[in-house]
C-alpha cells in the first residue's frame, strides 16, 4: 500500500509519537513487570472480525481486536486491560494496541472501515486529541474516513460534555463514530442520545437466544425503530446461530457480526460464508416467539388500583355518612392510620345500617373505628392478577363485594373491587382469545395475521394452509366435549410435530381450525406425513365397534339420526407467490376456498390450489395430493 514505511524506520517512528515517556527509574528497569515488558517489547497482536451488511451481504469492514503474547497469562484482553488498570498503564496498553491494529489493517490493505477501539478516558485525553492519530494514519496510508472510533465502556462516563466536544474534533477530521455494547454499559443509551453516533453495536446478550425469547425480540425491535428516527445503524453483536441471524435481519437491523458470520482472525475473509450468504439472500422470514401472551401474564394488581382518600379510625360515622351521600359513585372509604390500612366500610352495608330511623343520631358522634366489619383484605402491588384472583377465591366472601386494599410495602395506596378483578380477567381473556388459543396455546387470530403480512411484504413465497376436522360436531355429541377438547388438542400437537420450527408458522383459529404457514420445501410430504399420523392417532380415539362399522349415529339439531363417518382431517393449502396477495385478507380468504374443496373429498385429505396470476382467465389450478 503506498505510504507505509519500512518496519523498522515505522517502529522507530511509532515509538517516538505515542509510547514517549519519561525514563524508568533503575529500581523500575531492573524489576519490570511482565506488562512492562509487553509494552517495550510491542507484543501485542492484531484480530480482525467481520461486521457484514444484511441486505448485501458483502462485509462493511472489520472490528480490530487485541491480544497479549500467547504465552502469557496476559494473552486475554480481560486480563490485559484489567493488569494495566491495575498498573495505571491504561493510556499506553490503550495506545500501543491501537498502533498494532491500525498497522496490522493497513499492511493486509483490507477493504472497507475498520472499527477501532477507543475508551472514553483515552478519548478525551490530551495525547490523543493532539492529532498524533491522524499523523500516524498519513505515515501508513490510511483515510481517517475509513476509520470508525468505536467507544467502549469500562466505568461510568459523567463527563457528556468533554466526550461531545472530542467527538466533534474527531469528525471534524472525517472519523465516523460507534458506540459499543447498547444494553451493557454504564450510559450507552445516554451517550447514544448526546452524541448521536452513525453506529450502535447491541450487545450480545440481546441477540444471542432472541429467536426463543420474546422480550430480546421486543428490545431489538425498540432500538431498531429508534435507530430509525435518528439514521443510526444497528449492529447486532453475538450472532452465532443461523436462526439468531434470520431473526435479526427480517427485524430490519443493518449489520451484524458474531462466531456464526466469522470468527476473529489475524488474516480474516473477505467474502460471507456460503452457509451466511445463503440466509442474507434467501426470502424466507423467521419465525418470531410471540411477546403478547407474556406481556399480558405479567398484569399486576397495581392496573386495577383507584384512589379513594382514606380516614383515620377517629372520624366520625356522621362525617362518612356525608362523604357517601355527596357522592354516588363512591363505593367504598379505607380506614387508615399513619399510612398502615385498617379496615373498609362498604357503602351498601353502611347506609343499610345508619340511613334507618335514629341511627344516624344515635350513632353518628362515634368514630369510625367501632364499624369496621373485619379485618381487611390487603394485596402487595406487584401481585400477579391471576394470583390475586385465586387468592380473592380462597378469601372470605365478603372480600369480593366489600373490595380490598392495594399496598406497596404494606402501606395503603389504593383500593379495588372484585367487580373490578372480574372486569380485567374478562378484558384480558377476550385479548389473549385473539393472541393465543387457550386450549391449545398456539397463537391467534394477531399472531398469525401479523405473520401473513409479514409474508406478503418481504415477498416471500409461501403456502397457506387451512386445516380443519371433518364431522367433529358428532364426534362431540357422541363422545362427549372432554374427548372433542382432546381431539383439538391432537391434532395441535400433530401439526405442530410437521412443521419446522425455523420456517414454518402454526396458529389455531378456534375450535376445530388450524392454520400452517409454511415455507420448508418439503412443505408437501410435512402435511401427507401430519395425515398419516391423525389417522393412527385419531383411532385410538374411537370405540371399535365404530371402527369397524367406520362411523356412528347421532342425533342432528333438526332432531333426526344420522349416519356419521369417522371425524378426518382436511387440509386445504394455497401456493402464494409474491405480489399476488394485497393482505392477509386476500391470503384468507383463498386459504378457505381451498379448505372448502378439501372437504368434498372423503376421509383425510391434502387439497392444493395452485393460483396462476390474478389477470389470468385461466384463473385456478388444483390438484388431490393425499385421500
Amino acid at each position: 500500500m503506498p505510504g507505509i514505511l519500512p518496519l523498522e524506520k515505522y517502529r522507530t517512528t511509532a515509538r517516538a509519537q505515542f509510547l514517549a515517556k519519561p525514563p524508568l527509574r533503575l529500581a523500575e528497569e531492573q524489576a519490570m513487570t511482565p506488562l512492562r515488558e509487553i509494552i517495550e517489547q510491542r507484543r501485542l497482536s492484531a484480530l480482525f472480525q467481520p461486521i457484514i451488511d444484511l441486505k448485501s451481504g458483502e462485509f462493511l469492514g472489520f472490528e480490530g481486536l487485541i491480544r497479549g503474547p500467547a504465552d502469557s497469562p496476559l494473552h486475554s484482553p480481560v486480563n490485559l486491560f484489567g493488569a494495566a488498570e491495575q498498573q495505571g498503564l491504561q493510556v499506553e496498553v490503550e495506545m500501543l494496541s491501537r498502533q498494532t491494529v491500525l498497522e496490522a489493517f493497513a499492511r493486509q490493505n483490507l477493504p472497507g472501515f475498520l472499527f477501532l477501539n477507543v475508551s472514553p478516558e483515552t478519548l478525551t485525553n490530551p495525547s490523543f486529541r493532539n492529532g498524533r492519530t491522524l499523523e500516524f494514519l498519513q505515515l501508513i496510508g490510511l483515510d481517517p474516513g475509513r476509520v470508525i472510533i468505536e467507544i467502549t465502556e469500562n466505568q461510568p462516563t459523567f463527563d457528556f460534555e468533554g466526550m461531545r466536544s472530542a467527538l466533534l474534533h474527531y469528525r471534524a477530521m472525517g472519523f465516523q463514530i460507534a458506540i459499543d455494547d447498547l444494553g451493557e454499559g454504564f450510559s450507552s443509551l445516554r451517550l447514544w442520545s448526546e452524541l448521536r453516533p452513525e453506529f450502535i453495536k447491541i450487545d450480545m446478550h440481546f441477540v444471542q437466544g432472541v429467536d426463543h425469547d420474546p422480550i430480546k425480540l421486543q428490545f431489538l425491535k425498540s432500538i431498531q425503530h429508534i435507530a430509525e428516527s435518528c439514521d443510526t445503524k444497528v449492529i447486532a453483536e453475538g450472532v452465532e446461530t443461523a436462526a439468531e441471524l434470520r431473526v435479526v435481519k427480517d427485524i430490519g437491523i443493518a449489520l451484524g457480526q458474531g462466531y456464526f458470520i466469522s470468527r476473529p482472525s489475524p488474516t480474516p475473509p473477505l467474502l460471507a460464508s456460503t452457509e451466511t450468504s445463503r440466509i442474507i439472500n434467501s426470502s424466507n422470514i423467521a419465525v418470531f416467539p410471540e411477546v403478547a401472551l407474556l406481556n399480558r401474564s405479567q398484569t399486576r394488581a397495581h392496573k386495577l388500583l383507584t384512589y379513594v382518600e382514606p380516614v383515620q379510625p377517629d372520624t366520625l360515622i356522621d362525617q362518612l355518612f356525608q362523604r357517601f351521600y355527596a357522592s354516588s359513585t363512591l363505593h367504598i372509604i379505607p380506614v387508615v392510620r399513619n399510612g398502615v390500612p385498617l379496615g373498609l366500610i362498604n357503602r351498601y352495608h353502611f347506609l343499610d345500617r345508619y340511613a334507618k330511623p335514629f341511627q344516624r343520631e344515635l350513632h353518628g358522634k362515634k368514630p369510625c373505628a367501632e364499624v369496621i366489619p373485619g379485618e381487611p383484605l390487603l394485596v402487595e402491588r406487584n401481585m400477579p392478577i391471576a394470583e390475586l384472583s385465586h387468592f380473592l377465591a380462597e378469601a372470605d366472601s365478603r372480600h369480593f363485594a366489600d373490595g380490598f386494599i392495594i399496598t406497596e410495602n404494606g402501606r395503603y395506596i389504593g383500593v379495588a373491587s372484585g367487580q373490578d378483578l372480574l372486569r380485567e380477567l374478562t378484558q384480558m381473556q377476550l385479548e389473549a382469545a385473539r393472541y393465543a388459543n387457550p386450549l391449545t396455546l398456539l397463537p391467534g387470530n394477531v399472531p398469525i395475521n401479523e405473520h401473513i403480512d409479514r409474508l406478503l411484504q418481504a415477498e416471500a413465497p409461501f403456502i397457506a394452509c387451512y386445516c380443519d376436522l371433518d364431522h367433529f360436531k358428532p364426534f362431540n355429541d357422541t363422545y362427549s366435549y372432554r374427548k372433542g377438547d382432546e381431539m383439538i388438542q391432537l391434532t395441535g400437537r400433530i401439526l405442530s410435530w410437521a412443521c419446522d420450527p425455523k420456517l414454518d408458522f402454526i396458529g389455531h383459529i378456534g375450535g376445530d381450525d388450524f392454520i400452517l404457514l409454511m415455507q420448508s420445501r418439503d412443505w408437501r410430504t410435512r402435511c401427507e406425513q401430519a395425515l398419516r399420523s391423525f389417522e393412527q392417532a385419531a383411532s385410538l380415539m374411537f370405540r371399535e365397534e365404530h371402527l369397524v362399522e367406520g362411523g356412528y349415529s347421532s342425533e342432528g339439531r333438526d332432531g333426526t339420526v344420522k349416519f356419521h363417518p369417522l371425524t378426518s382431517l382436511s387440509i386445504g393449502a394455497t401456493q402464494v407467490a409474491p405480489g399476488q396477495f394485497q393482505s392477509h385478507h386476500d391470503v384468507s380468504a383463498a386459504m378457505s376456498e381451498a379448505k372448502k374443496m378439501a372437504k368434498k373429498i372423503p376421509g383425510n385429505s391434502l387439497f392444493i390450489e395452485q393460483r396462476t396470476a390474478v389477470a389470468k382467465p385461466e384463473g385456478v389450478q388444483h390438484e388431490t395430493i393425499y385421500r
